[in-house]
């Protein structure tokens, strides 16, 4: 669909002004950093059974409330802090998600730095290989890949994290390139990264 300035773009990237700048900015460009994928990963769980615009308008809100997604700093939260969280007007109040963020960054603290962005990239498909949808149905909600990362993640010991959460995932982080076929971020999204941190 034709935005404002006239540039093709998929149309989930027009349906809310707040989409635009992820849409062009973010959405499929590749994201690498242990914490930076943290925070993706904590967002698209906080994301399961809303829409995404929710979380997005949240967003700085998150990233307060759990200290810029420093694995570090969040696997140091207290049960204070949890309970803290969940009195929190400016993130999703969600017990078993708060619980299960505090959880994977305490799980994520024991690993070797770079092993969260080494494990997640290796499920990355190759991209020669997938064409470029054409359509909003042409996008799949999961894949072989994204199952075997689920599995993989929850081996790990991390939490809330499905099939499904972990496709949408790929996609946010440029694992994956579903713009739609003549969208401006297609072309744009192999030659733009996203450095680790807000």
């Amino acid at each position: 669909m034709a935005g404002p300035d006239g540039r093709l773009r998929c149309p989930w990237g027009l349906s809310a002004d707040d989409y635009i700048a992820y849409h062009d900015d973010e959405w499929g460009r590749p994201v690498h950093g242990d914490d930076a994928l943290f925070e993706r990963l904590c967002l698209e769980a906080f994301q399961s059974g809303l829409s995404w615009i929710t979380i997005l308008r949240r967003r700085e809100g998150f990233r307060r409330a759990f200290d810029n997604f420093e694995i570090a700093s969040v696997a140091r939260f207290t049960d204070a802090d949890q309970e803290r969280l969940l009195l929190d007007e400016g993130i999703i109040r969600n017990r078993a998600k708060v619980e299960a963020t505090l959880a994977n960054a305490r799980a994520l603290a024991d690993w070797t730095p770079g092993e969260l962005d080494t494990l997640i990239w290796s499920y990355a498909p190759d991209g020669a290989t997938r064409p470029a949808p054409r359509t909003t149905a042409d996008v799949p909600a999961i894949t072989d890949e994204s199952t075997a990362l689920a599995k993989a993640l929850k081996k790990k010991g991390l939490r809330f994290i499905g099939p499904t959460t972990a496709y949408a995932l790929m996609q946010a982080c440029g694992l994956v390139d579903d713009h739609l076929n003549g969208c401006v971020s297609r072309a744009a999204a192999p030659s733009a990264a996203v450095a680790d941190g807000p």
